[in-house]
């Protein structure tokens, strides 16, 4: 993929997880690559010509799913492709975010950029120009089965295509045909296999699973510096994250997460003063390398999947225009990415669990010699106790939310459709666990640092004295009970922001 000034051109490829980021995210615009405009645009011509020709081809040619038996003759090609979008559009729930639909956009320009899915240039490009535009269809939650794809939130992100559906634009709601016309756009007339092209495949689950990996990144090195000064504030034992015990069990995340505990607290004054207290420390404290460790291993492997899949054909059928063939086989079928997911979802909430486990140590003053709940004047004052439930609650609720969901299948389309991934809710559902889980180590992080005032003035390691330093920049230290919710959702904000996070890395480089 090349860059021209400031565009980010599509060869349907190359596409990162960080150039999904850049668009999403940042309104960074995109073109197609010369290249990529050939390959669509011989795809297409090979779909006029067994149009005009009557061959039989799945989708294009014949009805879908359990009606492919049904002819369709070349006049009414067009009409079925409509009516596939609009009689697909049946979601329900809350829109998705402008950010997830910016990326559902470009992923599908990306794999239609591939010249084997059918799509006509003029379309394809209009997608484009939605993206550049800024003009977001409304696309609901619910209604994906991940097979075949997400056909139903793919629907409503075509039907502005066609001018109907409503979209988001300059900060309203509006009907697309407002939109397009204040943008200065016209509508499309769909072509034989186009309303296929659009909304067959896994678009949608890697737009949410694409944006999640790279928030799921930051917030385990948040983990790792939540700990580390849990750690810390418990006086604990720093011999669990010696390297000789790691590489005896090379697994590369727990090794990784040693290593980043290892610099956090490097030059601690306050582990030196208190070293041979005890031998060793809780699980939640002496574990933090096997299961932080454990968690960056399974991500490592969820990115692998999205990573091919992101450069990946997934509509159906699949048309070779060099060998005059189309295949009707099952790439939309979402399993690769609904295992992956799932897998997501059970490591992050994981992350949650022992984080929360910490924070209960932290407000015990039977485990942590500390004040209970953290404030010295208890009793009249409740501290952190609550902040603590916060975060037992959301644990709980992530324990529901990490049940799998591709161990589910509903028959559908009269028994056609007899085998379905349940991808798209694996991955939005991994989303709320990974945004439950921002909230309770942004908790731990809160009480870590109230922990580690009692313990000053002697000095903690250069990373955590870091992250203690740019918390206290924005949450003062508590001597008694004050309206607590507004310091949770700075502690938040800190971690999606990065906050405390590039203050450790300004003092000690970049984690890993």
């Amino acid at each position: 993929m090349s860059k021209n000034d400031g565009i980010l051109e599509l060869d349907g490829q190359s596409l990162t997880i960080g150039d999904i980021v850049k668009v999403a995210r940042g309104g960074v615009r995109v073109a197609l690559r010369a290249s990529a405009k050939e390959r669509v645009a011989a795809c297409a011509d090979a779909v006029r010509g067994w149009t005009e020709a009557g061959k039989a081809v799945y989708g294009i040619t014949t009805g879908f799913g359990d009606l492919a038996t049904v002819a369709i003759p070349p006049e009414d090609c067009g009409t079925l492709q409509r009516n596939l979008i609009l009689s697909h559009s049946c979601g329900l729930g809350e829109p998705l975010s402008e950010e997830l639909v910016r990326a559902v956009m470009l992923l599908r320009v990306n794999t239609l950029a591939r010249g084997h899915s059918g799509i006509s240039p003029a379309t394809l490009s209009l997608l484009t120009d939605f993206l550049n535009h800024g003009i977001h269809p409304v696309v609901p939650e619910q209604g994906s089965l991940g097979a075949s794809g997400d056909l139903c939130q793919l629907s409503h992100l075509a039907l502005p295509l066609i001018g109907l559906g409503e979209v988001f634009y300059r900060g309203r709601r509006v009907p697309s045909a407002e939109a397009l016309r204040e943008a200065g756009l016209a509508p499309v007339t769909l072509l034989p296999k186009e309303g296929l092209a659009l909304n067959n495949g896994t678009t949608v689950m890697i737009a949410v699973a694409s944006l999640a990996l790279h928030d799921a990144a930051a917030l385990l090195k948040n983990a790792d510096i939540a700990g580390a000064l849990s750690l810390e504030a418990l006086h604990g034992v720093p011999y669990a994250f010696d390297p000789r015990t790691h590489d005896l069990r090379p697994h590369t995340g727990q090794r990784v997460t040693a290593g980043n505990i290892r610099r956090l607290i490097e030059g601690s004054l306050i582990l030196e003063r208190h070293k041979g207290q005890r031998v060793q420390d809780a699980y939640s404290l002496r574990c933090i390398p096997q299961v932080h460790g454990a968690v960056r291993d399974a991500l490592a492997y969820v990115r692998e999947k999205i990573e091919i899949e992101i450069n990946s054909v997934t509509d159906n059928p699949i048309i070779f225009p060099d060998d005059d063939e189309a295949i009707s086989g099952g790439n939309f079928h979402g399993e690769p990415i609904a295992l992956a997911m799932d897998f997501f979802g059970i490591a992050a909430a994981e992350l949650a669990s022992i984080s929360e486990r910490r924070t209960a140590r932290l407000v015990d003053a039977k485990l942590s010699g500390l004040p209970p709940f953290l404030v010295a004047e208890c009793g009249l004052n409740s501290g952190f106790m609550i902040p603590h439930y916060t975060a037992a609650a959301i644990v709980s609720e992530n324990k529901v939310l990490a049940h799998p969901s591709s161990v589910d299948s509903i028959p559908t389309s009269a028994g056609q459709e007899d085998h379905v991934s349940m991808g798209g809710y694996a991955a939005r559902k991994a989303l709320q666990i990974l945004t439950n889980a921002r909230r309770v180590i942004g908790i731990e992080l809160l009480c870590a640092a109230q922990g580690l005032e009692f313990s000053l003035p002697d000095k903690p390691g250069a990373g955590t004295e870091a992250a203690y330093t740019a918390i206290r920049n924005r949450v003062p230290f508590l001597k008694k009970d004050i309206y607590m919710q507004p310091y949770l959702l700075e502690a938040i904000t800190m971690i999606d922001k990065s906050d405390v996070l590039r203050a450790v890395e300004d003092r000690i480089g970049s984690l890993d």
